[in-house]
């Protein structure tokens, strides 16, 4: 049976090239809202951190209808860390729109998000996206995607693949960079045209690979996935198997079904072949597994998520100030909470730490464990986490480290502290060369080797570089490599900071305080341009003698500290360091708080 009515695409890009913009088009164009509805930008974003970092975090679904036919969107994430994502969703598609910025043409997850899609032998229309922009290089970016398919050993037909020049936050698309679209029509025809219709069995048993899962506190885990073969329906008994563990099937209970319309869900009683549901009832699914009939029992092939490279270590808040801006401070609601996120991303892994109160956190970089330590200081937790560490194997009886693919654009003469800092970190070289009067260098680096990079390149490149990295393998051990060549300036006391003790304080290096921030002995108050750190005493106050009044301070001038993000504050933090999280406040601390304790431990080390 071919479903002539139905059509399941992904929308694949890097980060920033347009994807959500894309599909806030194709559904405003696809009839899904009324006309004189008023929707915000980025519809699909509905996560708050999503919104507020104008990045796709989670894969969502949408569909839209073009002259009868429904077309189920999968609008997937384009950074990196959560490459994951793409990789089960491409399961779920028949094809896929390959969406590039008409300025910055192919980046690292392009690479990436393309190969998957060639590997599983995906139809490909390709998206010359922001054609508007004025710096676009439209002819360049087509030879630079050709060349791209070439690499990746794509079929002639992916070689063919049609090529539609699109201004996503205009709606107007055309199979021509010279001609003006008047909207997305032409996308529209591809689509249906060119993407095939999902094929199989309906009379068959049923078959379904679960792709996505999603989580609910009412009906628990609600699985997504396209039905390969069969009929689903409300109220069946379906069987539970698992390609990678073929021994332990096991019996459940399809609960409720829903499909997607527009942005929601609706119950449905049942569903055929080519559909892409959703469902609940079956408490311990996860993705890739396959929901099949009892009376035929076959788990289809899924692709093994891939390992993390990054582990952090959480646990529960000891600095003087612990439980005073939380809701959640225990260690028991600490587990319980990092034990739940396992529920709905795959990509993540949590152990037990060396103590009763800490435990190991393992993603797939820095910023899918940041978005997680957001998450859940903003439910109202307070923790505590460690500096980022790469997780090494042992292959072939040698120790490796992850490596990424870095790409970097920048101004021409900026080339050379660039170049500078890639050697010191243990960077290897693969590619230089123009670009629109920029430069193009690509690089194969150690994951460890970008911890703390990224503001160090912005402020070499004065804000102009661009600067984007994808996991590429394992590789022998590269050597030591120094995180850091700054200091901490470190609290020498509790109480609160004031201006005369934070005006000397300043001399000795750049502060994250103003007055009035309480501080405890051993909280990190600065950055020190010199290795090593120093002890300050920020609570000094002036004292008042009959030579001098004590409020003569208040002429006292201080630097504006530096506001350190939560990505800025993880990408500090040193070996001996710690991270203090709660709802309210993020604070650097030494992992040893006693001054006295830490001078001792250090000349200890030393000997």
């Amino acid at each position: 049976m071919t479903r002539n009515d139905l059509r399941n695409i992904a929308i694949i890009a890097h980060v920033d090239h347009g994807k959500t913009t894309l599909v806030d088009q194709l559904m405003k164009q696809g009839g899904v809202y009324r006309a004189n509805q008023v929707v915000e930008e980025r519809v699909m974003d509905t996560n708050d951190l999503e919104r507020e970092r104008g990045i796709t975090i989670l894969a969502k679904n949408a569909s839209v209808h073009y002259k009868d036919i429904k077309i189920n969107l999968v609008d997937t994430p384009g950074h990196a860390d959560f490459s994951g994502e793409v990789e089960r969703i491409l399961k779920m598609v028949n094809g896929v729109i390959l969406l590039v910025d008409a300025a910055e043409g192919p980046m690292p997850q392009t690479r990436f998000v393309l190969q998957k899609a060639l590997e599983l032998k995906h139809r490909i229309i390709i998206i010359i996206n922001k054609i508007d922009r004025p710096d676009s290089r439209i002819s360049e970016v087509d030879e630079e995607i050709l060349e791209l398919l070439f690499e990746l050993n794509a079929t002639e037909e992916q070689l063919n693949s049609p090529v539609i020049y699109c201004s996503g936050r205009d709606g107007t698309a055309s199979l021509s960079p010279t001609e003006e679209g008047k909207d997305l029509t032409v996308l529209f025809e591809k689509i249906v045209n060119y993407i095939p219709a999902p094929e199989g069995d309906e009379k068959g048993d049923l078959q379904v690979l679960v792709s996505s899962i999603d989580y609910n506190e009412y009906v628990g885990r609600i699985a997504i996935g396209r039905i390969e073969r069969g009929e689903i329906n409300q109220n069946q008994d379906v069987m539970v198997c698992d390609y990678h563990n073929k021994k332990n099937p096991y019996r459940s209970k399809i609960v409720s079904i829903y499909q997607i319309d527009g942005m929601k869900r609706v119950p449905v009683t049942s569903a055929s072949v080519g559909d892409i549901v959703c469902f609940s009832g079956i408490e311990n699914i996860t993705i890739g597994d396959t929901v099949t009939s009892l009376s035929c029992v076959e788990p289809l092939p899924f692709v093994k998520i891939g390992e993390p490279t990054v582990e952090m270590t959480f646990s529960v808040n000891d600095s003087p100030f612990a439980g005073r801006e939380g809701k959640f401070v225990t260690t028991r609601q600490l587990r319980d909470r990092l034990y739940k996120e396992l529920l709905k991303d795959v990509s993540l892994r949590v152990s037990d730490g060396e103590t009763m109160d800490s435990f190991k956190v393992a993603g797939r970089g820095e910023m899918h464990l940041s978005i997680l330590i957001e998450t859940m200081r903003r439910e109202g937790y307070e923790f505590s986490v460690s500096t980022p560490r790469v997780l090494y194997r042992e292959i072939d009886g040698e120790t490796c480290e992850p490596m990424e693919r870095l790409v970097v654009d920048v101004p021409e003469d900026f080339v050379g502290p660039v170049m500078e800092k890639m050697g010191i970190r243990k960077a290897t070289l693969t590619h230089m060369g123009p670009m629109a009067g920029r430069m193009r260098l690509e690089y194969i680096i150690p994951s460890r080797g970008l911890f703390g990079y990224r503001n160090e390149f912005l402020t070499d490149t004065k804000g102009e570089g661009i600067m984007s990295a994808i996991f590429h393998g394992y590789e022998p051990y590269k050597g030591d490599i120094t995180r850091r060549y700054t200091g901490s300036l470190v609290a020498f006391e509790t109480g609160e900071a004031v201006t005369y003790g934070l005006y000397n304080a300043q001399e000795r290096g750049s502060l994250f305080i103003g007055p009035g921030t309480p501080v405890y002995e051993g909280m990190i108050v600065g950055v020190s341009p010199k290795q090593g750190d120093i002890a300050v005493n920020v609570c000094k106050r002036k004292q008042l003698t009959n030579m001098r009044a004590s409020g003569s301070d208040d002429s006292l001038r201080l630097i504006t500290p530096k506001n350190l993000s939560l990505e800025e504050s993880l990408e500090f933090l040193g070996e001996d360091e710690l991270l203090e999280v709660t709802p309210i406040n993020t604070r650097l601390r030494k992992r040893t708080l006693s001054n006295a304790l830490r001078l001792k431990e250090q000349s200890k080390s030393k000997k």
